[in-house]
C-alpha cells in the first residue's frame, strides 16, 4: 500500500525536560507516545511483538504489554528476535521486534539487512538514550564509549527505507507514522529509536483516540495498465505454449490470489522460482515445479525453457535464482512482471503499472491455451516409476532410464 498521512505535528523540537505544552482544549492530555506505538502496531496487523528488555526499552515495553491486542514474546538474544520479525513478516505480512541501545541495535543488525534484501517489512524498535542525554558529551553504556549516539543510526541507514529517532514529542507521531508507512509503502524495514524517557509522558499530539492514520492505497496509471495488458495479450495470445514463472517479489505486491486467478484463466503450466518458495500453490493442478535452470525440478526446466513465450512475475534474477547467470531463457520471449512496472519482450517498458492490477485485468483478455501444460504431462515421469514399454517402440532418454531402472532393480 502506498501511504498519504494526514497529520498536524509542529517541526519544533523541544527537550523532554522542557515544560509540555499546554493541552489542547476540550481533550484530556493522557495519550503517550508507548501507547501510541502499540495501537499503530495493532492497526497494521502486528500480533506479536519480539523482544529482548534491556534498560532502555523497559518503560516501553510496558506500553506494548498493556496493549491487549499485543503479545510481548521475549527472545534469548536480538539475533533471535529480528529473525523471529523476518519469519513473521513473511507469513502476516509485516513484523515488529524492539531491543535495546547499541548493544542490541548492532547484535539485530544482521536480520534487518536480511529483511532488506528479501524485501520484508519489518519494524525494527529501539529504545534509545535519555533525551536529555543528547548534545551533553556524556558516554553512555552499552554503546562503543564516544559520546556520539550516532552508531547504530549510520549502520541502520544503509538497510532500512527510513530512519525515525524520536527524542521529543513534538514529531513523534509524525516520525513513527511515517517509519510504519514507509515500510509498508515499499516493504522494507523501517528503524525507529525511541529515547527511554518518552514512553510514558502525556502529550497533546495522543490525546486524540484514535490518532488519525491514513494509508492510501496503490492505483495503477490508467492508460498505462490498458496498454501494458493489450501489448501483453496480444504478444501471449499468439504464442503456441507460453509458461507461467512465479518469483519472490509476488510477496512484496501481494500478488498471490491475482497470480492464480491469471493461471486459472490462462490455462499455462506454473512454476516458481527457488527464492519464490511458498507463494505459489504447489498443489494446483497447473503446477510443474521448481525452475531454477539446470537444477530444475525434473521436466519443468524442459517445459520453461522450450516455451516460445514466459511470463515472469515478480523475479528477482541473481547468482543464486540464475545458477550462475545460466538460464536459457531469452529477453524478446520474456514479459516481466515486477510490482510496480510491466516489460513485454524487446518492446514497451511500462511504469506505474501494479502486479495485481495487471494481473487480474490480463487474466479477462487471454485465450486459453493449455499446450505446454499438455506437454509436460506427456513426458512428466514420476520419480521411481518405470515407463511401460511398447513393441518397436524408439529408443528415448525417457525409455533408457527406464531399463537401466529395471536392471539396478535386479540387482538389489
Amino acid at each position: 500500500m502506498d501511504s498519504a498521512i494526514q497529520i498536524g505535528s509542529s517541526a519544533h523540537h523541544t527537550s523532554a525536560s522542557a515544560p509540555a505544552p499546554a493541552p489542547v482544549p476540550g481533550h484530556a492530555c493522557s495519550g503517550t507516545l508507548g501507547r501510541h506505538l502499540a495501537q499503530r502496531l495493532v492497526e497494521i496487523g502486528v500480533r506479536d511483538v519480539f523482544s529482548v528488555p534491556g534498560d532502555f526499552n523497559l518503560t516501553l515495553l510496558d506500553h506494548l504489554i498493556a496493549e491487549p491486542e499485543l503479545n510481548l514474546i521475549g527472545c534469548c538474544n536480538e539475533l533471535n528476535a529480528g529473525y523471529a520479525a523476518d519469519g513473521y513478516a513473511r507469513a502476516k505480512g509485516i513484523g515488529a521486534c524492539v531491543v535495546t541501545f547499541t548493544v542490541g541495535g548492532l547484535s539485530v543488525l544482521n536480520a534487518i539487512a536480511g529483511a532488506c534484501s528479501e524485501n520484508l517489512p519489518v519494524i525494527c524498535i529501539v529504545g534509545g538514550p535519555n533525551s536529555n542525554d543528547y548534545g551533553t558529551n556524556r558516554i553512555l553504556h552499552h554503546t562503543i564509549g564516544l559520546p556520539d549516539f550516532s552508531q547504530e543510526l549510520r549502520c541502520f541507514q544503509t538497510v532500512t527505507c527510513f530512519q525515525a529517532v524520536v527524542n521529543n514529542l513534538d514529531d513523534a507521531h509524525e516520525q513513527i507514522d511515517t517509519a510504519i508507512s514507509t515500510a509498508l509503502k515499499e516493504s522494507k524495514p523501517a528503524y525507529i529509536s525511541i529515547s527511554c524517557n518518552l514512553p510514558g509522558i502525556p502529550h497533546p499530539t495522543f490525546a486524540r483516540d484514535p490518532v488519525p492514520f491514513f494509508l492510501a492505497p496503490k492505483i495503477s496509471n490508467h492508460l498505462g495498465l490498458e496498454a501494458a495488458v493489450e501489448a501483453t495479450a496480444e504478444f501471449l495470445n499468439k504464442a503456441v505454449k507460453p509458461v507461467i514463472v512465479g518469483g519472490p517479489n509476488l510477496r512484496v505486491a501481494k500478488a498471490q490470489k491475482a497470480f492464480v486467478e491469471f493461471a486459472d484463466a490462462s490455462g499455462y503450466p506454473i512454476a516458481i522460482m527457488p527464492s519464490g518458495k511458498g507463494l505459489v500453490p504447489e498443489h494446483h493442478p497447473h503446477f510443474i515445479g521448481t525452475y531454477w535452470g539446470a537444477v530444475s525440478t525434473g521436466f519443468c526446466g524442459e517445459i520453461v525453457e522450450s516455451a516460445d513465450a514466459y511470463v515472469f512475475v515478480g523475479p528477482i534474477f541473481n547468482d543464486y535464482s540464475s545458477v550462475g547467470y545460466s538460464l536459457l531463457i531469452k529477453k524478446e520471449k520474456a514479459v516481466i512482471v515486477q510490482p510496480n512496472r510491466v516489460t513485454i519482450g524487446n518492446g514497451p517498458s511500462l511504469g506505474w503499472v501494479f502486479m495485481t492490477d495487471f494481473l487480474s485485468a490480463l487474466a479477462k483478455k487471454l485465450k486459453k491455451n493449455s499446450t505446454a501444460l499438455e506437454n509436460y504431462r506427456r513426458i512428466f515421469v514420476p520419480p521411481g516409476i518405470p515407463l511401460k514399454r511398447v513393441q518397436d517402440e524408439p529408443l528415448r532418454v525417457n525409455v533408457l532410464f527406464k531399463h537401466i531402472q529395471v536392471r539396478l532393480k535386479r540387482l538389489m
